[in-house]
């Protein structure tokens, strides 16, 4: 396949239909970093999450648009790291952390951003916060969202929910 003057886009689509994948794996990922390089891992991923097909952990990342995109995202990115962790994959371990940092700095900067309106700065504090507690103690966060989701639900009778009524 001739790249010339076409955009990473442009080669990602030609590429994913003379190749038909069911869905993007470790190879696919890895084959498609290094045909389309020089391009940034999150801007691939970003073309591929358009394209609808599956997308194994930990090569999608952290998905953050919702608290439960994030809480999924996390406990997906839980099973790969403790996967990797078990089997000694130290190198794969350290690239799930890597995806969570990643997308805790994007909260937070999305957070401090003055063109984020306060109720969602607020929504990207909590979720660096989730992600800070993964990045501290990854076993621990299933157990510590679901504290962490019930302590900011509102009161029994009350019709305000804390982030936008995510639960």
């Amino acid at each position: 396949m001739a790249s010339g003057n076409q955009s990473v886009k442009q080669r990602l689509r030609a590429l994913l239909s003379e190749e038909h994948p069911a869905a993007i794996t470790e190879e696919v990922w890895n084959g498609l970093l290094r045909r389309l390089a020089p391009v940034s891992e999150s801007y691939l991923r970003d073309l591929l999450r358009a394209t609808g097909l599956p997308f194994a952990q930990p090569y999608c990342g952290i998905r953050q648009h919702t608290f439960d995109e994030l809480e999924s995202s996390l406990r997906e990115m839980l099973q790969v790291y403790a996967g990797a962790m078990a089997a000694g994959n130290r190198e794969r371990a350290r690239y799930c952390r890597r995806q969570v940092i990643a997308a805790k700095d994007r909260a937070k900067f999305q957070a401090r951003s003055p063109r984020t309106p306060p109720d969602k700065a607020s929504e990207k504090d909590e979720m660096a916060q989730w992600m800070l507690v993964w990045l501290e103690n990854p076993e621990v966060f299933p157990a510590w969202v679901e504290a962490r989701k019930k302590s900011l639900q509102p009161p029994a009778g009350s019709d305000q929910a804390q982030f936008g009524g995510w639960r």
